[in-house]
């Protein structure tokens, strides 16, 4: 995230596994570090361009859309999703609801699926760009793995390359 301009045309919705208590700290070494803004999501907060949102642990992060057309994060504290809490697919099926269409999808690092499924419905609504990090970067290849072997993913890309081909695809 580094990578990624403070004017970044767009909104990043970051689901990472990580208990309670840790994400706020994650986040706020993230904005310390990146042009953009990263911090915690708060419930009924609304989407920046320019902005990162990290899910808080245990709970599930949502995107949702206004009559308006705005943007806002809805968290909830529903059952586990392949004992996940916040889970990837969640947040990446709550995408796949919206309306708007300049929608990518980024699958990095992690054990597991999570996030296969979310892509599956994300890619039946229109999804533009699904980019999964390479294994060569990867400290666990499980997550991305999977969304490429389910062939949901266009792209394969080590770490330090994702940031530009987001802004790549935030810029079409």
């Amino acid at each position: 995230m580094s990578g990624l301009p403070a004017n970044l045309n767009g909104s990043l919705v970051i689901v990472q596994h990580m208990p309670a208590g840790f994400t706020r700290s994650l986040a706020q070494r993230l904005d310390s570090l990146c042009a953009i803004s990263v911090m915690e999501a708060e419930d009924n907060q609304p989407l920046r361009k320019g902005c990162a949102y990290i899910a808080p642990g245990n709970y599930h992060m949502e995107v949702c859309q206004k009559r308006d057309g705005t943007f806002y994060l809805s968290l909830n504290q529903k059952e586990l999703r392949a004992g996940h809490r916040p889970s990837v697919d969640v947040l990446f099926e709550s995408i796949s609801r919206l309306s708007y269409s300049a929608k990518h999808a980024i699958i990095m690092t992690g054990m597991g699926s999570d996030g296969t499924a979310g892509i599956k419905a994300m890619k039946e609504t229109g999804i533009q760009t699904v980019i999964a990090e390479d294994e060569s970067t990867c400290i666990v290849f499980g997550m991305p793995r999977a969304a490429i072997q389910a062939g949901v993913v266009d792209k394969v890309v080590p770490l330090h390359e994702i940031s530009d081909q987001l802004v790549r695809c935030l810029n079409c």
